[in-house]
This record gives C-alpha cells, sequence and structure tokens, in this order.
C-alpha cells in the first residue's frame, strides 16, 4: 500500500515544524507529543558565509557577492525530459538568493524563443508567479535553480513549441563555510577578526570561570617595536623587539617583565677601624661574594650585609683590599654608585686599569688608565 499524502504531509509538519521524528500516526501520536529529536541537517559546507553582505534590495548588476542575470543576461533554462513536457526547467545554476533577502529578489519568469535571451525579458513574454486565474502558478527552487509550474495546468495561451523559459535573478557567489561574516567579526579558516579597525576581541567568561589555553606547545603574545606599542590599558602584555624584553602596562606605564640579571663590584681598602661599608645598591648577605685580598670571605661568620650596609666582624687591616660582588636579578638595574675614597686612601689601593673611584679629597670622579689616576672633568 503507498504511502497516503496524509502521512506525508504528517511526516513533514513533524520534521519542519517540531523537528521530530515521526513514530506513528497523527491520530495515534500528535506532533507536541513526539519526543526523538529529528533537526533539519545544516551543511558546513554549503553555509553563505557572506551572507551579510548581500544588499536588501536586488542590485542592478553584479556586484560582491551578488550575481546579476538581467535583461539580456537572462538565463535560459532546459526542459527536464524526466517530467511531464514543458512542465519543469532547469538554470543549470545553484544558489539563487531568494525574496526573503528582500522582494526584489522574487525571480521573473519569461517565455521565449530558444537563443534569444537578448529579447526575452519583455513584459509580453513574461508569466507571473501567481499564474493567470487558469492555476497555472510556477513555483522556483532557489537553492536548486530550478522552475515547475506547480498548478494543474500549463501557462494559459503559451504555445511551447521552440521556446524556452527565461529566468531573471541574482545568485549568491561568494565564500562558503561554518563561521563567515557575524557582523562584528569574521572566521576564515583558524583566524578570528574584527569587520572594524581598532576594535577589541573579547573573552569573558561567567562567573568564576577563566580562560585556558588547552596546550603543551606555546602561546604567542603581541610582538613589536617601542615606536609600535599601542594605547596603553592596565594589564596589557606584548614582546618588545626593541629592547628584546616581555613587558606589561602597568596602569601608567609600559615596564619590562623580563629577568634582568647584572653584577656590580664595589672595591673599598680596609684601615684597621673601619667595619662598615656603604655598598652601591641594597642586597643581602648571600647575594654577595665578599673577597679580602683576593680571599673569599664566609658568609654571616666573617661578615653581614644589611641593605646597603656591609659590616665585617672584625675590621679589616690597613691596606687590605676588599672587593665586592653584588648579584641582582629583577626589573630594574640598581643605580650605579662609585665607591669614595680619599687621596691617602686610594693610594693605599692595588689599582687596575679601568677602575673608577669617587676622591672626597678633590671632590672628583677619577678613573685608572694607563697606570695612573685621571680627574674626569
Amino acid at each position: 500500500m503507498t504511502i497516503t499524502d496524509n502521512q506525508k504531509i504528517d511526516y513533514l509538519f513533524k520534521k519542519i515544524g517540531y523537528g521530530a521524528t515521526k513514530t506513528d500516526t497523527n491520530a495515534q501520536k500528535l506532533a507536541p507529543n513526539e519526543a526523538i529529536p529529528s533537526p533539519l541537517l545544516i551543511r558546513g559546507d554549503r553555509v553563505w558565509k557572506q551572507a551579510a553582505s548581500i544588499p536588501a534590495v536586488k542590485p542592478s548588476s553584479s556586484a560582491g557577492v551578488v550575481t546579476c542575470y538581467l535583461g539580456a543576461s537572462a538565463t535560459e533554462t532546459t526542459a527536464d525530459n524526466t517530467a511531464t513536457a514543458n512542465r519543469t526547467w532547469k538554470t543549470g545554476l545553484t544558489d539563487w538568493i531568494p525574496p526573503q533577502f528582500g522582494s526584489t529578489y522574487l525571480v521573473n519568469v519569461y517565455v521565449h524563443t530558444s537563443g534569444d535571451a537578448a529579447n526575452a525579458a519583455t513584459g509580453s513574454n513574461k508569466v507571473f508567479v501567481t499564474g493567470s486565474g487558469n492555476d497555472d502558478e510556477w513555483f522556483f527552487d532557489y537553492e536548486s535553480g530550478v522552475l515547475n509550474f506547480i498548478g494543474t495546468n500549463l501557462p494559459n495561451g503559451v504555445n511551447f513549441s521552440g521556446k524556452s523559459v527565461y529566468i531573471e535573478g541574482a545568485r549568491y557567489t561568494g565564500e562558503f563555510g561554518v563561521g563567515g561574516d557575524t557582523g562584528a567579526y569574521t572566521f576564515t579558516d583558524n583566524r578570528i577578526q574584527t569587520t572594524s579597525t581598532n576594535e577589541e576581541i573579547i573573552i569573558e567568561p561567567a562567573g568564576t570561570g577563566y580562560v585556558a589555553v588547552d596546550a603543551n606547545t606555546g602561546l604567542i603574545i603581541p610582538v613589536g617595536t617601542t615606536a609600535q606599542r599601542p594605547t596603553g590599558q592596565t594589564g596589557m602584555i606584548r614582546f618588545n623587539t626593541t629592547t628584546t624584553e616581555v613587558e606589561v602596562y602597568n596602569g601608567g606605564s609600559w615596564v619590562s617583565i623580563s629577568p634582568n640579571n647584572t653584577i656590580t663590584t664595589n672595591n673599598f681598602a680596609g684601615d684597621n677601624s673601619t667595619v662598615a661599608f656603604t655598598l652601591g645598591a641594597s642586597t643581602s648577605t648571600n647575594a654577595v661574594i665578599v673577597t679580602l685580598n683576593g680571599t673569599v670571605q664566609e658568609a654571616t661568620n666573617a661578615y653581614s650585609v644589611s641593605g646597603t650596609t656591609l659590616t665585617f666582624t672584625a675590621a679589616p687591616a690597613s691596606g687590605d683590599v676588599i672587593q665586592v660582588r653584588s648579584f641582582h636579578s629583577g626589573n630594574a638595574q640598581p643605580a650605579q654608585k662609585f665607591q669614595q675614597f680619599t687621596t691617602s686612601q686610594r693610594d693605599a689601593l692595588s689599582p687596575s686599569n679601568g677602575d673608577v673611584i669617587y676622591n672626597t679629597t678633590t671632590n672628583k670622579f677619577q678613573g685608572r688608565a694607563n697606570g695612573v689616576w685621571v680627574d674626569f672633568h
């Protein structure tokens, strides 16, 4: 027994109207009572990615993602020989833009001499979608590009001998695929881009959620020169190719967060009485190496450091050469403070070319060059 029209209609009503699977007749189970979901298939490869670019009014000529077939460019169709004679006509083209994008996209249908598209699209050749009142309406499938005279009769008074059906309309010829123009941003393959210049892309988890990158490779942050720094927003992070450092905007300025390890050296001379010496930068006992006449001293037992003060447990003897190497790790390098000596203390040192001091007797910076002390100014 063939499937009745009522059964077919019941299937379509449940499938399209309720997105449900038909499991029984309408008499036994109404559409709202069908419990098995069966949504329509939406093929990702057939999604019109640039649909938002289709204008509300059909353009007068091809533009952007819209290709027009108007006037002399109307499409001549071919008859479907598998159907009743002259009942169905194929454009051979898909993705015609339907009137849901605007009423002007409703196709115009003409019956005219075959092979004469230039003169087909005239009022005398036109057949109307609502027919002539003789049950001779037509229906155009915009997705497949197929016209079917859906009424009981063919167009009233039309002789199809030596003639073809011509279609005037417009097709979508833009990109296809999942994603696309959302109005605010676009998806292209694995790239997300804003559609407006200088717009942010914001990821905002709800509640106490957070943003996580689930990978064991790496995350590339923005890269640019100092001159390319954007207008700072608190928390911004980037890699500065000018300074070759990672930097963050703290609300007032860009600050490097890259490791910046430095070693500073301070030289002193013992006088048999002084136990406390002032270093050029604040440090700690475990962050310095102290030598006395080239011999490394034992931390805590021989000396201790608090802030910028180095304190010996016993005063170094007169003429003892004291050298302190301080290790600093951080974002800002400490200011260099040169050691201060009187001329007499300076002369008691065992200097090397390149040493720099501040002479408190002459109040001048001095450097050791070619075996002698030279004033910087």
